[in-house]
């Protein structure tokens, strides 16, 4: 059996989507958004469509970027800051329901907000379950305020993800360039090796 060659240094390690915390965290923002628009909002109107589309082209835009890293590290940085955008308009949906509805939003000292954060949740229904408790120990705060700050919150964490994440891939970019400069780095420093030739014994 004739063995493998070695890889390539051309592509370097991309993809791993999943691991970052900015997509896990875009991907539960996707999730309640889901059921949210689905119990507040009218199903035909615009703004249902609008905060749907806008927490799928979140999770989906850090996906295509984390692949896209290895052939261009602009496009990656493009659809990083897409992502960013998205979220930033599903945030102001979210802020709009609170202030249409005379709803309060929660003030960044407020403990249920900050207990949200500690939670760490990882999946909807741990995050709907928790929704319930805080209804029962503080009935004032309907459902509509705990889950519309719920998606307010958890905007403002995502969003704060990707700025980290867009300064990491700029720092990077600025450290090493784009594909086609190594590309070139690459290529030539193969020639330089096949230049030098094979060292006397």
């Amino acid at each position: 059996m004739a063995e493998r060659p070695p890889n390539s240094d051309i592509y370097p390690k991309h993809g791993g989507f999943e691991k970052l915390v900015s997509h896990q965290m875009a991907e539960l923002l996707e999730d309640f958004t889901k059921r949210f628009v689905a119990r507040y909002v009218d199903p035909k109107s615009r703004t249902c469509d609008q905060m749907i589309q806008a927490s799928r082209s979140g999770a989906r835009n850090i996906a295509e970027g984390s692949m896209f890293s290895a052939t261009s590290k602009k496009l990656e940085m493009n659809l990083t800051n897409a992502a960013r955008s998205s979220i930033t308009e599903l945030k102001k949906d979210y802020a709009a329901f609170l202030r249409q509805n005379k709803l309060t939003l929660w003030p960044m000292n407020d403990p249920i907000r900050q207990e949200l954060i500690d939670k760490r949740f990882k999946v909807v229904d741990d995050v709907a379950r928790w929704g319930a408790t805080v209804h029962k120990r503080e009935p004032s705060r309907s459902f509509g305020e705990i889950s519309a700050n719920i998606g307010h919150v958890y905007c403002m964490v995502a969003g704060g993800l990707l700025d980290r994440q867009m300064q990491s891939q700029a720092r990077d970019f600025e450290a090493n360039g784009g594909f086609n400069e190594r590309l070139y780095r690459i290529r030539s420093e193969a020639k330089k090796k096949k230049d030098q030739g094979p060292r006397p014994d």
